[in-house]
């Protein structure tokens, strides 16, 4: 099959003919319909996250269709439209999973940084961490609820009852959870670039009641803010925003340092959390609610061997909503 395959931090991916792989116990082999391009994916390449598995195929938000089942799946059967996140694989066994905290698994494994992902034709996957697409989706317009849709819900599960919600970083997530959030009833205001006009007439298509730099002060104070962005200076400045009791909520694997600010900043039972990774529950509900918001996507297709084109769009800010790779389209 054809893949991109990521060998060293900082090199471009190579688009390679590889071994089809097979599925093992608890397994599924799926053809790779479409996979989304996520920040995650260029903090591995960019070396950034560190131990991935080398040589890699990156992806972890990958929809298609089962084409075999390993011995001991019963979930699964050829032909079954599946998606595909970042958690990729448990114990089963821990603490943390015995408690339905499966995220929080110490030796848990992750779809396209420590198990070959959606980069490639086909893919094999934990049948347990597979889910049933809503069918109101096509492929593409998919991929990004299985990162993008399930960690900006799991953020918002996070900011508690906040009615007046504030969003750092307008780009997958945020154009996502946005939706849900206003379909909920809660106001959203949302921070982006200084100047970026276009992300924040974005923000306002999506219903945001106010939208500006990440410098500017919204007009009433936040109840909770949850931050996509990966700069670490945003938490101190989201911190400033809230009211007495409100939270930000870290929503990305990676920041960079966050500087220090006064423990006033922080008094008044403000709270800093971070959201790790997704469970079972935070797929299920989503995937339930996405198409009765409904959820609408925006997304930009690239075929499967202009991977690095699509990384390049994300990492300098070009994209409004998400890259999705679709290994079906042209290419060499």
């Amino acid at each position: 099959m054809r893949a991109m395959l990521f060998r060293r931090p900082g090199a471009a991916l190579d688009l390679a003919d590889t071994a089809d792989p097979r599925p093992g116990p608890g397994q599924v082999l799926i053809r790779v319909d479409a996979c989304g391009v996520c920040r995650t994916d260029l903090h591995i390449v960019d070396g950034e996250l560190a131990h991935p598995k080398h040589p890699l195929i990156p992806g972890h938000e990958i929809v298609g269709r089962v084409v075999a089942v390993g011995p001991e799946v019963d979930r699964f059967q050829p032909g079954d439209r599946v998606g595909v996140p970042w958690l990729g694989w448990t114990c089963g066994v821990c603490a943390y999973c015995r408690a339905g905290q499966e995220n929080l698994c110490e030796r848990a494994r992750f779809t396209g940084y420590q198990i070959n992902g959606g980069y490639a034709e086909h893919t094999v996957a934990d049948a347990r961490y597979c889910f049933p697409i809503p069918d109101a989706y096509a492929d593409v317009d998919a991929a990004p609820l299985l990162c993008a849709g399930l960690i900006g819900y799991r953020s918002l599960r996070m900011a508690g009852e906040a009615r007046r919600l504030g969003i750092f970083g307008f780009g997958a997530a945020a154009h996502i959870v946005a939706q849900v959030a206003r379909h909920q009833g809660r106001a959203v205001y949302a921070f982006t670039r200084a100047g970026d006009a276009a992300a924040q007439g974005f923000a306002r298509r999506l219903g945001a009641v106010w939208a500006g730099g990440s410098e500017e002060a919204p007009p009433e104070a936040l109840d909770a803010a949850i931050i996509f962005a990966p700069v670490g200076a945003l938490v101190p400045r989201a911190l400033r925003l809230l009211r007495p009791g409100g939270v930000v909520v870290c929503g990305g694997i990676h920041m960079s340092e966050i500087p220090a600010f006064p423990y006033e900043w922080l008094w008044g039972e403000r709270v800093i959390r971070s959201v790790a990774n997704l469970t079972r529950r935070d797929a299920e509900e989503f995937l339930a609610l996405a198409p009765l918001v409904p959820v609408v996507t925006e997304t930009r297709a690239f075929p499967l061997a202009e991977a690095n084109a699509a990384l390049a769009a994300l990492r300098e800010g070009r994209l409004t909503g998400a890259a999705v790779l679709v290994p079906s389209a042209g290419g060499p």
